[in-house]
């Protein structure tokens, strides 16, 4: 089949890699966002999905607006029978999801209608969920709101980051995708409409998601470490240091929420309002990343001092 890939996150590139590489679908083209400003210089950087695509030799449009005319009128001269949208970034007006001749397909990495958005990796950890998966559905006007033609489920491990798991969705989106296409090619694609009622929605992660707040509790806290790495990050303030949190384990030791109970070779051990957090792999504003115990033997945190509860998030 004739297929326009969309798609601007990493999570895309495995699966537009396997049709490239597959001998029984034609990527013909590649749609994917505007080069956006980016690293120490701020310069425009391409995305991955781009950087693929020019090496493959495959034509690639950036247009600000899809829904512009003159997208809508290239898209539609591609001819394609599937448009395939992987973390692309933007919806899909009616005039363009009527272009290609069997469907627009999203690959969604969560169980929908559980967190539909920008970020369900984050939401699925966030929430403690215990499965996750990539959705294959068909798109409509609507927010991840189409119909859904298969899942692909998976149970999130305990220890797990956002990052991780990034990695994990991707390397199951492309034989999901080729799953559906074959379906989709058969005539036999079923179609399960979402449950409103089950919806949650995951908005696009911010640097201020990342502070964490010691009068949660401290199972919330670990998730949140985990599902802020690796970015935008779990961070902290003590004694006027920003401190990023880069793993941590739940336990059960109390005291005043951000009081520090335990400080030495074992690391970090504070009191949230539940529990306690044990910070095992940490980093001070300006340092490099170190073990909890071996940041302590060059910078005391003493037990009994507290991190800031008052810290506002840096915007």
């Amino acid at each position: 089949m004739r297929i326009v890939f969309c798609g601007t996150g990493d999570i895309g590139t495995p699966a537009l890699r396997a049709l490239l590489d597959s001998q029984k679908h034609e990527v013909c083209a590649v749609i994917t966002q505007p080069d956006k400003p980016a690293g120490r210089d701020m310069k425009p950087r391409a995305s991955a999905i781009k950087l693929l695509a020019l090496e493959r030799g495959i034509p690639v449009e950036q247009p600000v607006r899809l829904r512009s005319q003159e997208s809508v009128a290239a898209l539609r001269a591609w001819n394609p029978d599937v448009v395939v949208v992987v973390a692309y970034g933007q919806l899909l007006s009616p005039e363009v999801l009527a272009i290609p001749k069997l469907a627009c397909l999203n690959l969604h990495a969560s169980l929908l209608p559980r967190h539909r958005g920008a970020s369900p990796i984050q939401a699925a950890i966030l929430a403690g969920d215990a499965d996750t998966g990539i959705t294959v559905m068909y798109m409509d006007e609507g927010l991840d709101t189409g119909d859904i033609l298969l899942e692909e489920r998976f149970a999130i491990q305990p220890t797990e980051t956002a990052g991780e798991l990034h990695d994990r969705l991707a390397s199951v989106a492309a034989p999901a995708l080729f799953r559906a296409l074959d379906l989709l090619e058969s005539g036999k694609a079923p179609r399960s409409p979402q449950d409103p009622a089950l919806a949650t929605h995951a908005s696009k992660m911010k640097k201020t998601d990342g502070w964490l707040d010691w009068q949660q509790p401290a199972a919330k806290l670990a998730l949140r470490v985990r599902a802020m790495s690796p970015w935008p990050g779990a961070y902290a303030r003590w004694g006027g240091h920003l401190l990023k949190i880069h793993e941590a384990t739940a336990g059960e030791a109390s005291g005043a929420a951000g009081e520090i109970l335990e400080s030495g070779n074992d690391g970090l051990l504070v009191a949230a309002g539940t529990g306690s957090l044990r910070l095992i792999t940490v980093q001070l504003e300006g340092r490099k990343r170190l073990n909890a115990g071996e940041l302590l033997r060059g910078f005391p945190m003493p037990v009994g001092t507290a991190f800031d509860l008052s810290f506002p998030p840096a915007a």
